[in-house]
């Protein structure tokens, strides 16, 4: 064990107490009951193990109790702990605002989910959590969200919420905690609490001793006041008492997993170690002897984080603004018979045990889900009171968030040679110009790639988020620079360091801040296509939460060449394809991106909408005129033709992006020999793809009709042949040769490349004009020798 903690201020109220306490015992009955029943009483039809965490729950019941029924305010946000949710459903329960069915079905289809979730769960959840350590960064980045909102007018100060984090003591392992906590002080963030249950067990381990006021330096350097919750207000009583310190100082200095293991054997063992540790100490061993087995049990394990006046009190010591970690010591699987047994982590009750903790509730058999079974008359309406009157019961229905409005259309950009990446930047310094409503609500954030992705006119017109100003030395001193970026509070760009990861959590708190808040924001965040997958974990943590924003890729494939294989994207475009709730685009002309981006403002506000991510690149490619607007319906559905199939042609190349220079020269070089070669420019494979599976599962199910691919690859033979090419891996759109059963010859990049320039990296991974004419030559005449 680690240290002793500062002692509380003043006392609580113990009334107040006593009835949290009895809620406190019904929430691990409540928490553990649910498990027992999905692992021992409901059906099992696939003899799979349901699991629930019955330890991890039991630990943290004090925390939640004290938290959700004695310091919670109405506008604060909780991202509760994965393994905690059976609590988190246990409160929800005990307000009449979760069904016992839900329960019943914890972990089966349709039944409160296994770990808390903004989409899938019937009660309130403010922050979906599962992948550990991504619950308690995103609280942060939805402070100055929160902040955002206050300084840009569109919420009051005194609405102000704290973003509250429930975390296990492992999550304290996870990377992103301290990519997150770096980022957090640079932009200075308030009212944020992350309240650590540390038990000291993960799934493998006791935490290392070496620990000791590790965690406490890190998040005081950082700007952070630490509240470490060690000792429970029964060991300060006897710790203040003659001969009580030795016992304080033994548990000081007594390892984690020797704790553990006592914890587990009980009040005969606390007793032989302590009465052999402490042999000679008259004073002491007499407080130990007037323990009874059971008593000493207890005392050895009060500690800070199951007692609920030492965690009231520490709440109510931090009823400010200031960024605060609680490091609460528990005991995994306290009240439970396998309480600090190593192997609890996924440990579960057997019936002879679960019988005998409701025996010892004095809940009677059969009256398991009485949400207050076990009390007597008195003391349930006192909790019932309490449960009611919570800020939790009283919290009012967020209001719908107004819709932005959106321009009929965006302005394309004029040039005759554009990149999309230059045409993005373009289109967004328009509408930052243009002064209507919707820029107004577009937050752009960036991981130190803000010029190099063209966002960088946008922030010389909008400026910088700061709460405080912050003045742009260079232009004061009049020294030439493209980028004036002041910052203040009006800014509308949130500038980041480097780590990708923290740009998708920040998407995720911009993108939630219509059902977190009340207003909706417009993000867009730009990253380098490749490191996508830096963050990918944190992406697909967002999109599972229904965040909604404009994700730019940019550059992607082989087209930053010089940069080599480390720059050079290759599987994003099947991360764009296979990511739910994420829709990708890779447009080649200007007019294409705007008319995207307009769609994504409108799809990231649907009901049924999502975000979106846009594929992007440096390379700039000859723009062609129009003859109408007929192609732009289909472009939206995810492609068109760009030069329709003629004559008895049985050919086509289907195309996307970047390389549409090559197939531009290739069918030119092929106009004599296929004067009827079609032209499929594909500018989202994603829908594509995603409606032609609809089609094909509507099948089963009596909804089948026509995809957009089927139309499109209707316009050929049926049993036509597809070249396809993509900067990127082939099978993005190789598939679309099973639409309606076509030969395929794939073109794409399926391995890294090395730096060059343009036409020798195409030349040597088979993306030129050349390797399209013979890939055609080989579909039409059979294999080239």
């Amino acid at each position: 064990m680690d240290m002793i903690a500062t002692p509380p201020a003043h006392p609580a109220d113990p009334a107040t107490i006593a009835v949290l306490e009895t809620i406190e015992t019904r929430l691990r009955w409540l928490s553990s009951w649910t498990i027992h029943n999905a692992n021992h009483l409901r059906d099992s039809r696939d003899g799979l193990k349901v699991g629930g965490h019955q330890a991890s729950c039991a630990s943290i019941t004090a925390i939640m109790t004290a938290l959700y029924f004695g310091a919670l305010r109405p506008n604060d946000k909780v991202a509760v702990k994965p393994h905690a949710g059976p609590v988190l459903h246990a409160i929800h329960y005990m307000l009449g605002q979760q069904s016992q069915d839900a329960l019943e079905r914890y972990r089966g289809m349709g039944g409160a989910q296994s770990y808390p979730s903004r989409t899938k769960d019937s009660i309130p959840v403010d922050f979906s959590t599962g992948s550990v350590g991504l619950g308690v960064a995103i609280t942060a980045f939805a402070s100055l969200i929160q902040d955002y909102l206050i300084a840009h007018g569109e919420m009051a100060e005194a609405d102000a919420g704290r973003m509250i984090a429930l975390m296990g003591d492992a999550e304290l392992d996870e990377g992103n905690i301290y990519e997150c906590l770096i980022e957090a002080y640079k932009h200075d963030i308030r009212n944020c609490w992350w309240i650590v249950d540390y038990n000291r067990q993960s799934l493998d381990s006791t935490t290392a001793d070496r620990m000791f006021r590790r965690f406490d330096d890190i998040f005081e350097t950082c700007g952070w006041r630490v509240e470490t919750l060690k000792h429970g207000k029964k060991q300060r009583e006897v710790f203040a008492q003659a001969g009580g310190q030795a016992i304080a100082d033994w548990i000081d200095a007594c390892p984690n997993a020797e704790f553990a293991a006592l914890t587990y054997q009980g009040g005969a063992a606390w007793r032989a170690r302590l009465n052999a540790d402490l042999a000679g100490q008259s004073e002491t061993l007499a407080l130990i002897a007037a323990q009874d087995d059971a008593a000493l049990a207890a005392l050895m394990t009060n500690l800070g984080g199951h007692c609920i006046a030492t965690l009231l009190e520490a709440f109510a010591r931090c009823d400010d603004d200031v960024p605060t970690l609680f490091i609460a010591y528990t005991v995994k699987g306290y009240g439970l018979p396998f309480a600090g047994h190593k192997d609890n982590h996924s440990g579960l009750m057997n019936p002879g045990q679960i019988a005998q903790l409701r025996g010892d509730l004095g809940i009677v058999e059969g009256e398991e889900w009485a949400p207050y079974g076990g009390l007597g008359d008195n003391a349930a309406a006192s909790a019932r009171a309490v449960v009611e009157a919570s800020a939790l019961a009283q919290a009012a229905t967020a209001k719908p968030a107004q819709a932005v409005a959106v321009p009929e259309c965006l302005p394309v950009p004029d040039g005759a040679e554009l990149s999309t990446q230059a045409a993005f930047g373009r289109i967004l310094l328009d509408l930052a110009k243009s002064g209507h409503p919707l820029a107004d609500r577009i937050v752009t954030t960036s991981p130190d790639v803000t010029v190099s992705t063209n966002l960088g006119a946008f922030v010389n017109q909008r400026g910088l988020f700061r709460r405080q100003e912050l003045k742009d030395v260079f232009s004061a001193a009049r020294i030439p620079t493209a980028q004036k970026w002041a910052g203040h509070g009006a800014g509308q760009h949130i500038e980041l360091g480097i780590a990708e990861n923290n740009l998708f959590l920040m998407l995720a708190a911009l993108g939630l801040a219509a059902p977190l808040f009340g207003t909706r924001l417009m993000p867009i965040g730009t990253v380098y296509d490749p490191f996508i997958a830096r963050g990918l974990d944190a992406l697909n943590y967002a999109c599972y939460q229904d965040a909604r924003f404009l994700l730019v890729a940019t550059p992607s494939g082989l087209t930053l060449g010089p940069e080599g294989g480390a720059h050079q994207s290759i599987n994003s475009p099947l991360i764009g394809i296979g990511q739910p709730g994420l829709t990708y685009f890779e447009p080649a002309f200007a007019d294409e991106l705007a008319l995207i981006m307009r769609w994504g403002f409108e799809h990231m506000q649907a009901d049924d909408g999502g975000s979106v991510y846009l594929r992007l690149t440096t390379r700039a490619i000859a723009q062609i005129e129009r003859a109408d607007d007929g192609w732009q319906d289909d472009a939206l559905r995810g492609g068109y033709w760009l030069k329709a199939p003629s004559g008895d042609v049985d050919i086509a190349i289907v195309f996307t992006g970047a390389v549409t220079p090559e197939v531009l020269e290739a069918a030119a070089l092929l106009a004599d020999d296929v004067p009827g070669l079609g032209l499929l420019m594909v500018t989202s494979p994603d829908l594509l793809h995603r409606g032609w599976s609809a089609r094909h599962a509507g099948r089963w199910t009596g909804a089948g009709a026509s995809s957009h691919a089927d139309t499109l690859l209707g316009a050929l033979a049926p049993h036509a042949k597809l070249v396809t090419i993509i900067d990127g891996a082939p099978s993005t759109l190789s598939w679309l040769g099973s639409v309606r059963g076509m030969r395929v010859s794939p073109l794409g990049t399926d391995r890294f490349g090395q730096t060059g320039d343009l036409p020798d990296l195409f030349r040597a991974y088979r993306l030129d004009a050349e390797a399209i004419v013979d890939a055609v030559a080989e579909l039409c005449l059979g294999p080239v020798d």
